[in-house]
């Protein structure tokens, strides 16, 4: 299906369409990933929900593949298609803080940053992830997991309701009482089943965490795995950490001795300020850290704390995995791919799952790996084209490797294009039922530019 360049308008649209033909055509295709280089016809910058559906009725009548886009963070370009049709969210940014019901509403265009900035003054926080320049629609549909993850679940496990616009142009509320089973595909299913327009979360007393990075030389590297995993399978929902592998960036943040130099290191955060003592000098005491630079930070400032190294552009490639248990040998499988790092930005994170979200039955919503311990991802990272090839085959090489001792399936925003295979490994049982709702909702599979469930 191709783009018809006769056709320039979306009738009565108050957004902005843009095409191959606009001086800024080229800036505006572009995603966070700068490995992926797509084309599409028309660009749809949506002012609200009604050109939303204008737009889905424009790509139908004109045979156009729609793709989806809110941050653009998608590590496999998924908010971009070649000669199609994009529904661009990123001007549908409006967020509504009711500080007395404790729920934050956010547009679909919403970035991470948008919903800590409306909610801080209000020492609220809604768990999401780890950048605050994520897009808050890709990240919840997929399921959502970061800082506040083992305090208050998954984004999807605050998701109290969401306007949905349906491959027929319908606009919906998905919630536990209306259109039920769209809900709980919603809820880690991706964007398999609509446009969602507004979401409604609920928000936690969260103003100051404490937390922030330690590191370690990589000769400590097993002897932290061993302590980390025994501490973070029985540690309160209160206290979080992820375990990574990087080269020590170049950044103010670090000490200048230790820039470029290997480490093993856990990003802490914490929700009790007593809590956090006393696991920090629990770890302190096993192993003094070379880097420690934690302490009490507002939400926002730890979410934002590696956006200044990351900034959209770089090439990524990316692989993930659920994964219950560390062994000895697969720490040691760990170990030898850190020391193929190809740079500062590339590295490794797990990033824990347990704590309040393993509570959640796995039945309960879309995502089905409710009993993994850590969602994992490899990166290779690089601001140079040239190294595109270098990057990809650190994250697959590693990847591999490691691979046949994981749970089985991986987080879908932690996936590239992957195939239909992975994409049901990651759903599991709840498989059948997504691609049954799937049928009622968007039986043609307009919505087919994702990890994406067939209907059945």
């Amino acid at each position: 299906m191709e783009a018809n360049s006769s056709l320039k308008t979306i009738p009565q649209f108050r957004g902005r369409v843009i095409t191959p033909g606009d001086a800024d055509y080229h800036t505006v295709r572009k995603v966070h990933n700068g490995m992926i280089d797509k084309s599409p016809g028309f660009i749809a910058r949506c002012a609200d929900e009604t050109d939303v559906v204008k737009a889905i009725h424009f790509a139908q009548e004109n045979d156009l593949v729609v793709a989806v886009r809110c941050g653009g963070h998608n590590g496999a370009g998924l908010g971009v298609c070649d000669q199609g049709l994009v529904i661009d969210l990123s001007a549908m940014r409006n967020v509504t803080v009711d500080p007395a019901a404790r729920t934050i509403r956010a547009q679909g265009g919403c970035l991470l940053g948008d919903l800590d900035t409306a909610g801080h003054p209000h020492g609220l926080a809604v768990p999401t992830g780890i950048n605050a320049t994520t897009g808050i629609g890709g990240l919840t549909l997929g399921g959502g997991l970061g800082h506040l993850t083992r305090f208050a679940g998954l984004t999807i496990d605050n998701l109290l309701e969401a306007d949905v616009v349906l491959a027929n142009g319908d606009l919906v509320k998905a919630s536990p009482t209306e259109n039920e089973d769209l809900f709980w595909a919603i809820r880690g299913g991706g964007g398999n089943f609509g446009v969602v327009t507004s979401f409604l979360f609920r928000a936690h007393n969260v103003h100051t965490v404490y937390g922030g990075p330690m590191f370690w030389d990589i000769n400590e590297a097993k002897a932290m795995m061993e302590w980390y995993q025994d501490f973070i399978k029985q540690a309160p929902d209160t206290v979080s950490g992820f375990f990574n592998f990087h080269k020590i960036p170049p950044a103010p943040i670090f000490p200048e001795q230790y820039h470029l130099r290997l480490m093993c290191g856990i990003v802490w955060s914490c929700i009790d300020e007593e809590e956090a003592a006393e696991v920090f000098d629990m770890v302190r005491k096993f192993r003094a850290p070379l880097i420690d630079a934690t302490g009490p930070m507002p939400v926002p400032a730890l979410q934002t704390m590696f956006d200044d190294l990351f900034v959209p552009g770089l090439q990524w490639y990316w692989k993930g995995d659920f994964v219950k248990h560390l062994s000895p040998e697969v720490m040691d499988v760990h170990i030898k791919h850190a020391h193929r790092i190809p740079n500062f930005f590339s590295g490794m994170h797990l990033y824990p799952i347990n704590g309040a979200a393993s509570r959640v039955p796995k039945d309960a919503t879309a995502w089905n790996y409710r009993d993994a311990t850590w969602s994992m991802v490899i990166a290779g990272v690089s601001p140079e084209p040239t190294e595109k090839d270098v990057v990809t085959r650190f994250a697959r090489d590693y990847w591999e490797e490691l691979h046949p001792h994981g749970a089985g399936g991986a987080y879908v925003n932690f996936m590239m294009e992957e195939g239909a295979d992975r994409v049901k490994a990651t759903y599991g049982s709840n498989y059948e039922k997504l691609a049954r709702i799937k049928a009622k909702y968007d039986p043609e599979n307009v919505f087919c530019v994702n990890q994406n469930i067939k209907p059945a």
